[in-house]
């Protein structure tokens, strides 16, 4: 048998299957259905501005959007006076699904795949959303059938297009008293599960969040032969300029973006043009939200593509300012055909890019002009900022021109790098911190005694993002970061600043060895090593982290997590020039071993419990028996 030849042929489709699927899988959220249809009435009313510019007598004298209700007809009405639509137009744009007028007006300029030519700036400037034919549709969501009356501007003609959504339409001539003068009438009968968008508050909602920047003036209608009320007056607030909005103004609209009652403890309002072309009005709250540090929680920035709502979960801004509530509206941003999430395209990089750094920009300005303002800022936010000192590492050198800290020196919280620097002491080499869990343990952490003893600031971390981004920062101004409880401490060329204790002395040298010894051969694989400290001057002894192992307090979180094996064994450090060591030397060999030992382990336990650690369990029967020596009672 000769070979068939290959031949095309056209997909077959079921359109009542495919309307529903387009109706019920595209939109995940049924209160859309109001944002697409007052996109295409606001549409419909800058394409008739725009044809006007030839003829201006199809213009009105204003252009509106408006809803009306009827509660007893069970329907929902969108106005427009806008451009209209002849039977062709209807049968072309509502008749064919995934067909746009939008996207045909737009051809008219710059055909698909066509030379832009000199038509393509008219093209940019159009304030056009549509693009893909579908957002009609989502009125099926709501609705059991939709009725469509519209009149094209300076025609006398004017139809009637219906459909319930099931896979047919038709269109019919509409008698001129129930026409429009001109524009479009789309009535939803909605469906019995949608009586709650007949509700004018609900319908309210909907516009402020989804609408309210369109750039036609929205009114509704709340009940049949009322009059028409100003929802939106067509000029969101971001587009404005910023001499004609008042403190007032910003006030009201941070507290309705951000669901907050506070005021703002920063304003940022800017537009671009250029490259990209967008607005951006930015706020810093003034307290913290209660789930700042829920660990699901992402940016809350809503995103509008020509004044129209996208999301309002975008991530415009790195986690790291997720505190900072924001509007985006961009003129360049590609529309994916379902507008539940925006395109990662190079566009919205730049935009995201350019946003953030505005942002650590202004807050650098506060920091700088408004010392007061700024700390509550940071007292506030600092924990969430200084995640991008480890997240970031590009922005790391802006963040630590903003990071504040508590240190030993300035415990109120509001000490820069620059300020630390600016004292340091001679021979210094190093930008000391020390990691804990609250402020006051840090405080009176012995780690710090012997820093305090010569005059080094040492940086005080409580937040539990410090132990990661002081273990990845290089360092601040060729100055790099050191642990005061990691190694030895090597501060001994540092001069001492306080004088020690009159009558003060310590064990001959030989002794100290021995009782070192000894002391690491009774505490065994507790420890790594036991040895003279530089850095205390009024405690016993303390634990710190060997030289090759990560810092205690990272350590403890990463076991937590169970990111980390066994854990390293601690240095055990001893001031020689304590009365207890000093006697505990002069024990050595004595007949009551079993004392000796108690008062070893006891030693080692304070320790322990000064890095906020638990205690051995048998701590308590250790105690016992000291407590009884010391009274001269023997153990029962």
């Amino acid at each position: 048998m000769p070979e068939a030849e290959g031949h095309s042929q056209a997909f077959q489709a079921d359109v009542a299957k495919l309307l529903h699927l387009m109706v019920h899988s595209v939109y995940s959220d049924r209160d859309v259905f109001l944002r697409e249809l007052l996109s295409n009435a606001a549409d419909a009313c800058e394409r008739l501005r725009y044809e006007a510019l030839k003829d201006p007598a199809l213009a009105p004298d204003s252009f509106t959007i408006r809803i009306s209700l009827d509660k007893n007809a069970q329907s929902l009405a969108i106005e427009d006076n806008g451009i209209g639509m002849s039977r062709q137009d209807l049968t072309d744009h509502l008749g064919t699904i995934a067909r746009s007028g939008t996207r045909a007006f737009l051809d008219l300029f710059v055909p698909e795949g066509g030379d832009a030519g000199e038509n393509a700036d008219a093209r940019e400037k159009l304030d056009l959303i549509g693009q893909f034919g579908i957002g009609f549709y989502s009125a099926f969501m709501v609705a059991d059938r939709v009725d469509v009356f519209s009149r094209r501007a300076g025609s006398s003609e004017a139809f009637h297009w219906s459909s319930d959504g099931k896979g047919t339409f038709s269109i019919e001539p509409l008698a001129q008293d129930e026409a429009p003068v001109r524009g479009t009438r789309v009535v939803l009968h909605l469906n019995e599960a949608s009586k709650e968008y007949l509700e004018a508050g609900r319908i309210e909602r909907i516009i402020r969040e989804h609408s309210s920047a369109l750039t036609v003036p929205i009114e509704l209608v709340e009940e049949k032969g009322s009059e028409p009320r100003q929802i939106s007056d067509g000029a969101a607030l971001w587009t404005k300029p910023k001499a004609a909005i008042s403190e007032h103004d910003y006030k009201e609209f941070y507290q309705t973006l951000a669901g907050m009652f506070d005021e703002q403890a920063l304003t940022i309002h800017w537009h671009v043009e250029g490259r990209q072309e967008y607005a951006v009005l930015a706020f810093v709250p003034g307290s913290r939200p209660f789930d700042l540090f829920d660990p699901s929680r992402s940016g809350r920035a809503k995103l509008y593509v020509r004044h129209v709502l996208i999301t309002d979960a975008a991530e415009v801004l790195p986690r790291w300012l997720r505190f900072v509530r924001l509007v985006v509206d961009s003129a360049d941003l590609p529309l994916n055909v379902s507008r539940e999430t925006i395109q990662e395209s190079p566009v919205f990089a730049a935009i995201k890019k350019a946003v953030t750094n505005r942002v650590l920009q202004e807050l650098a300005k506060l920091a700088e002009g408004d010392k007061e303002k700024f700390t509550k800022v940071w007292d506030n936010f600092g924990a969430v900022l200084k995640e991008g000192l480890y997240e970031d590492p590009e922005r790391r050198d802006a963040l630590f021109d903003l990071a504040r800290f508590a240190t030993s020196t300035h415990p109120e919280n509001g000490r820069g790098l620059k300020d630390y620097l600016g004292e340091l002491q001679p021979n210094q080499t190093a930008i000391y911190y020390l990691l804990g869990e609250d402020l006051s343990h840090l405080s009176a952490s012995p780690q710090l005694e012997g820093f305090r003893a010569r005059g080094i600031e040492v940086l005080l971390l409580p937040d539990p993002v410090d132990a990661f981004w002081v273990a990845t920062a290089v360092g601040f101004d060729g100055k790099p970061f050191k642990s005061v409880t990691q190694g030895a401490a090597d501060i001994k060329s540092i001069p001492v600043k306080e004088k020690p204790e009159e009558g003060r002395s310590e064990p001959p040298a030989a002794g100290l060895a021995t009782l070192y010894a000894l002391m690491k051969q009774v505490l065994g694989e507790s420890v790594e090593d036991v040895r003279a400290s530089d850095r205390l001057s009024s405690s016993p002894a303390c634990l710190v982290a060997s030289d090759r192992g990560p810092d205690r307090r990272l350590e403890r979180m990463l076991a937590a997590s169970g990111r980390l094996g066994a854990a390293s064994k601690p240095v055990l450090e001893i001031n020689p020039g304590h009365p207890l060591i000093c006697a505990l030397a002069t024990k050595i060999g004595t007949p009551d071993k079993q004392r000796f030992e108690d008062i070893i382990w006891l030693l080692f336990d304070e320790a322990r419990v000064m890095e906020g650690e638990k205690p051995a369990a048998t701590f308590a029967d250790r105690l016992t028996r000291v407590l009884l020596g010391a009274v001269g009672q023997s153990t029962p």
